[in-house]
């Protein structure tokens, strides 16, 4: 309990501050900073619902209660950035006035853009088998179904599409190959079978597949033999890969080092001509699997790229690493050990790369740990916006792990950076424009689609009042060390580390 009895987990809030894992990091420890948070919207909470005749709970379910969350947050932020005698950076663009009256909420955090997750993850299995196994390790009966005792339900493809579809604003998606070929990965026939899912529930077309891509394990002929056969018998959208997993086998996509896997430019060669020319490719968050931040650098990304033109890099989490203070300020090109984002920038400006070039900057991870921090955020949107380019930053969430990320959506709807820092730094605007850019145009125009919209034939209000009804939105994924430990080794097969 925190202080004024008040919970210091964020069980009940629409803005989910975690702590969590997607199964690639360690669950963060809450910042002073969100602790206040927390206690003071718990607080509001309680005056909102009393004024409007609701229980805490309905309160905080309702997309009012998101918008307190913010407000807060808002707020917060700016006291401790005067306690420094400083000016927040960034802001949650929402009044008063949203956090006690629905239409205001919904006009504030609600939108009709196109938004494309392009980082989105499930799991499909039956109740027996080592697949079965997997989440048993990290039991937290976090999701409706878990209180029946079986918390695989969390993550099956029915909670995938309740939490990503029916909970948020998500027009289209991508299922995202994991950094295994095991068992316990999303296999090429589970994202089949949530495309045919998404068919016949009438969201044809809505979800796309990612193939898994693992030139560095084994023979690498066979590896490549196992794309073209992947390519055969999927609609396969883009290739997934891992460079740094296993970490025996990690490689470079420039061949930089001579001490490692000289297999960057045959896998890039074959991905141009075997199609589609996009690999997608985790970079940053370096705690996954034992990594070290050195290996999951995306400095080969830039020298490739330049190399490449006609193939395009979609940088997954974009180099960020949680926890990171070095990234959290605007970039310096004379510092000479750039880290978190501020590596992809270096690589991306040392290989001669204007803006809008072939590499992209994917949001998933990175937006969720950013947006509780909205001056650092703002850095680290604003350097990719300006630096990357508008038109190369793509939206992902990775969800399921985080629950429904509508939260994620809402953020970034009142997200703002400061005048004083656009200023300063050369960073844009977040116009409409450019938010419904990050959401779905630019990934859009990547994936050669026509956008796929339409509404359920419901008003906003209708809306709001079904998802009000459902259970609290919960994050999915493990919420300790030692759950994230577990899911991590059951990643890899079982292999401890």
């Amino acid at each position: 309990m925190g202080t004024g009895g008040y919970r210091d987990d964020d069980e009940l809030l629409p803005i989910k501050f975690g702590p969590v894992s997607n199964g690639e990091f360690h669950p963060q420890p809450h910042s002073p900073l969100v602790k206040e948070v927390i206690r003071r919207t718990h607080r509001l909470a309680d005056e909102k619902a009393r004024r409007l005749g609701m229980s805490r709970r309905q309160f905080l379910n309702s997309v009012t209660g998101a918008a307190a969350t913010l407000f807060v947050l808002g707020a917060c932020s700016k006291e401790e950035a005067n306690s420094r005698g400083e000016r927040p950076g960034g802001s949650l663009d929402v009044s008063e006035d949203a956090t006690e009256d629905t239409a205001t909420a919904l006009e504030e955090l609600g939108g009709e853009e196109f938004i494309f997750d392009v980082q989105t993850h499930y799991v499909n299995y039956d109740t027996s088998g080592q697949v079965a196994a997997w989440t048993d390790m990290f039991p937290q009966a976090r999701c409706p179904e878990g209180a029946t005792g079986d918390t695989r339900l969390c993550f099956t493809s029915d909670a995938y599409f309740r939490e990503v579809y029916a909970r948020s604003d998500t027009s289209m998606s991508i299922l995202s190959a994991l950094p295994t070929q095991s068992l316990v990965g999303l296999q090429p026939d589970d994202m089949l079978f949530a495309l045919d899912v998404a068919t016949r529930i009438g969201m044809d077309g809505r979800v796309l597949m990612h193939g898994g891509a693992y030139p560095h394990i084994g023979n690498i002929d066979q590896a490549l033999m196992d794309m073209d056969d992947l390519k055969e018998r999927y609609p396969i959208a883009a290739w997934k890969i891992y460079t740094m997993t296993p970490t025996a086998a990690h490689f470079y996509f420039d061949d930089h080092d001579p001490s490692r896997p000289q297999i960057g430019q045959t896998f890039i060669d074959h991905v141009r001509e075997l199609g589609p020319p996009i690999i997608c490719t985790h970079k940053g968050i370096s705690s996954i699997v034992g990594s070290t931040a050195e290996i999951a650098s995306p400095s080969d990304i830039g020298p490739a790229a330049a190399r490449n033109p006609d193939v395009n890099f979609v940088v997954y989490h974009s180099g960020y690493e949680p926890g990171q203070e070095g990234d959290s300020g605007p970039y310096d090109p004379a510092n000479p050990a750039p880290e978190g984002v501020d590596r992809l920038i270096r690589s991306v400006t040392d290989a001669g790369l204007e803006p809008n070039s072939n590499v992209y900057a994917e949001l998933g991870g990175t937006w969720w740990f950013i947006m509780r921090n909205p001056t650092e955020a703002a850095h680290i949107i604003g350097k990719l916006l300006r630096y990357i380019g508008e038109d190369r930053v793509v939206w992902g969430t990775d969800s399921i792990w985080f629950g429904t990320p509508q939260d994620q959506i809402q953020a970034m709807r009142a997200f703002q950076i400061s005048e004083e820092l656009q200023e300063a730094h050369g960073y844009p605007a977040l116009t409409d424009e450019v938010k419904a850019k990050i959401f779905g145009v630019n990934a859009a125009r990547l994936y050669d689609i026509e956008p796929i919209t339409g509404s359920s034939g419901l008003t906003p209000e209708e809306v709001e009042a079904a998802r009000a009804s459902m259970a609290p939105a919960r994050t999915y994924g493990p919420t300790t060390i030692r759950q994230s430990m577990a899911m991590i080794a059951a990643h890899m097969g079982g292999r401890a580390f």
